[in-house]
């Protein structure tokens, strides 16, 4: 999969927790080194609490803020990346789909090209980024997923109408059946014993997206779209 370097990219993460909040540091450091211009928008609704400490990204001073507005606060002036911050919980569609949308100037060549970059702990919200995936006709979608010590990571990509790298959700078509709520709809107490993760799983699966987005926006090609990892053996595994 091939991306011109100098091609303008809007970048869409949602997640700020468990596996984006590894991400989004180092997404900032690549967008910057990348001299694309960029634009990054953070969405996620949840606040830190003192039990994230263990295994999120979060300092002390960060607990009873929203974890989206921590990130972008502490890395978009840094680097000088423009940057929206969505303190809520994108779980529609069409609210994603108008996130993604890139400017239509008939004169702005080359056209810009939006990644969404899928950071969730939950199937629901796999369904809605597939969904949204099949309706667009240019887009990259970076999905990241793990349980306590496996997981993957898929790049899906299509350009002008016509898939060329497959998403997650027709390489792992269960996601598609799920019975999962979206993560508003789920009490403090489910929130708190879903699924366990580690944070070598989650930091194992963060270096994986961002050595994706490194070769996509620095090197503008990336030939491995998909892999598998354990952090317990200490591996990665590219599929074809």
């Amino acid at each position: 999969m091939k991306l011109a370097k100098d091609r303008p990219v809007k970048i869409v993460i949602i997640g700020a927790g468990g596996t984006g909040g590894y991400i989004i540091p180092h997404l900032y450091r690549i967008a910057f080194s990348s001299g694309r211009k960029c634009r990054v928008i953070i969405a996620d609704g949840d606040v830190v609490e003192d039990r994230n400490l263990v295994r999120q990204n979060f300092a002390h001073c960060d607990i009873g803020e929203n974890k989206a507005a921590v990130m972008a606060a502490r890395h978009s002036a840094v680097f000088g990346i423009e940057t929206e911050y969505i303190p809520e919980y994108i779980e529609d569609e069409e609210q994603l789909a108008e996130r993604l949308k890139t400017p239509t100037n008939i004169f702005s060549a080359p056209k810009p090209i939006s990644i969404l970059i899928s950071a969730v702990d939950n199937n629901r919200s796999r369904v809605m980024c597939n969904n949204v995936f099949n309706k667009m006709d240019n887009i990259i979608y970076i999905d990241s997923g793990n349980g306590e010590f496996t997981g993957q990571v898929v790049c899906g990509a299509k350009i002008n109408g016509k898939v060329k790298s497959k998403p997650v959700a027709r390489l792992y078509p269960d996601i598609l059946q799920n019975t999962e709520r979206f993560p508003s709809e789920l009490s403090c107490a489910e929130r708190s014993v879903i699924a366990p993760q580690s944070i070598a799983a989650n930091v194992f699966a963060a270096t994986a997206v961002t050595t994706m987005l490194y070769y996509l926006l620095i090197e503008g090609e990336l030939r491995t779209t998909r892999l598998t990892f354990s952090s317990r053996r200490l591996t990665m595994k590219p599929s074809v």
